[in-house]
């Protein structure tokens, strides 16, 4: 049951003049060429803070939507067209769907350093950036594949601001295989990033995927069992099972948070199946939208 305190949370008014204000503040952004593949209309633009850059990009109208893609450490826009569920062309007729191409990602347009402490908390500081940049105080959020550690994150970094969360094929730790994701960080993404920032040492690389996968190796890496039982945002879990989106990570979510319920799974076929589950998905945010 989600607390009743949540339903009031948000007006009507308030939501208009978030709207309008993140309207104002993108027409005065940068702009920049839209990755190839995305949908007619989509704007692109950059979030500054520092010695770190984002690139994001917006498409539709209405409640604010934050999609953080799939690719592990290569979470990027461009991956959009190719995912699952392509959030972009999905339901950009349902909400103002915004998205980015994470901190140093391979083939993206964001860069910044390498943090060493505290990583997750690192993109959760990116991700609220762009979202204030836009003068976006709530929004809902969908998570695919390292985007369930992302807004499990921004769950409990801003649960206030995190009105409901799709998390589709969360990342999750496997006991058998427990360096999975640090050696794909390792073998992938370090090898890509060294030829394009040769001046970060490999040993700070090192420290960087520590903190992300072996400084808490169990669960969904970002957060706690006991955070996951505490969260009140509401969520809608989509499961997937290979070794980087563990099946029982799916289920621990679901069963731990308060909030939390879960889809059918397998999910994505039959077409008519995985067709639901996106609908399922579209009218799970459009209900907690405005509570």
């Amino acid at each position: 049951m989600i607390d009743s305190s949540r339903r009031t949370v948000l007006t009507t008014g308030a939501a208009a003049a978030a709207a309008t204000t993140a309207t104002q503040v993108f027409a005065q952004t940068p702009q920049a060429a839209a990755p190839q593949g995305l949908p007619e209309g989509t704007k692109v633009g950059f979030y500054e803070n520092g010695n770190v850059r984002i690139r994001y990009a917006e498409i539709g109208s209405g409640f604010p939507l934050l999609a953080t893609p799939g690719g592990g450490l290569n979470s990027r826009i461009g991956i959009w067209p190719t995912a699952v569920i392509n959030i972009m062309a999905e339901f950009k007729n349902d909400f103002r769907v915004i998205t980015m191409d994470q901190r140093n990602a391979s083939n993206g347009d964001s860069t910044g350093p390498v943090p060493l402490d505290n990583p997750w908390d690192a993109f959760a500081d990116d991700q609220l950036g762009v979202m204030d940049h836009l003068g976006i105080r709530q929004f809902l959020f969908f998570g695919n594949c390292i985007g369930g550690p992302f807004g499990m994150k921004l769950m409990e970094r801003a649960p206030a601001r995190v009105v409901a969360a799709v998390l589709s094929q969360p990342v999750g730790h496997r006991p058998e295989q427990p360096d999975y994701m640090y050696n794909s960080g390792h073998d992938v993404w370090a090898k890509e990033f060294r030829e394009r920032r040769p001046d970060v040492a490999m040993a700070s690389i090192e420290a960087y995927l520590h903190g992300l996968y072996r400084v808490r190796p169990d669960f969904v890496y970002s957060v706690s069992r006991d955070f996951a039982k505490s969260c009140q945002v509401p969520m809608l879990v989509l499961p997937d099972d290979i070794v980087a989106h563990p099946l029982q990570v799916a289920i621990d979510i679901a069963s731990l948070a308060p909030n939390a319920e879960i889809a059918v799974f397998p999910w994505k076929e039959p077409p008519e199946l995985k067709a639901r589950t996106i609908n399922r998905a579209r009218a799970f945010l459009k209900r907690h939208q405005t509570a």
